[in-house]
């Protein structure tokens, strides 16, 4: 996949900079290319659900965000993507101290494209794919 913005690597750090949910989450950007991108994020006890494991919402959120940032990789300057569908596949359990989740565009388009997430957690060393999530965005133009 070829970027259309020479710049797209600064447009995906100002995207993870600005968006105060998923930084207050501790979603981090770990690297992106033209049409994928991974973040992680450290597990701490605010992030899972009464029984002990990582949150889905948690597990969602990674997935959405990732996914638009990919998809952001392959963006002109000057158009944004928004989440409009979202599905996630819980796989097993998600415990351990940290998750990781690389986002790659299956498809890339002037209105909509289409993503998968893979979101694994590490566990003693050992990473698990924890879930799985196809993500579909409008391209458009910035709305403020």
């Amino acid at each position: 996949m070829q970027p259309v913005n020479p710049s797209y690597a600064d447009a995906v750090a100002r995207i993870f900079d600005a968006s105060t949910f998923t930084r207050d989450l501790g979603v981090e950007l770990a690297g992106c290319g033209p049409g994928w991108c991974e973040t992680t994020m450290a597990v701490s006890p605010r992030h899972l659900q009464q029984d002990g494991v990582v949150h889905a919402g948690v597990q969602a959120t990674m997935a959405d965000h990732t996914a638009g940032a990919a998809a952001g990789t392959l963006m002109p300057a000057g158009r944004i993507v928004l989440t409009i569908e979202f599905k996630v596949n819980l796989l097993r359990p998600a415990s351990g101290d940290r998750l990781r989740c690389r986002a790659d565009v299956l498809r890339p388009g002037k209105t909509v494209s289409v993503v998968e997430s893979s979101v694994w957690a590490r566990r003693d060393g050992e990473e698990r794919l924890v879930a799985k999530a196809t993500v579909t965005l409008a391209v458009t133009a910035p709305i403020a």
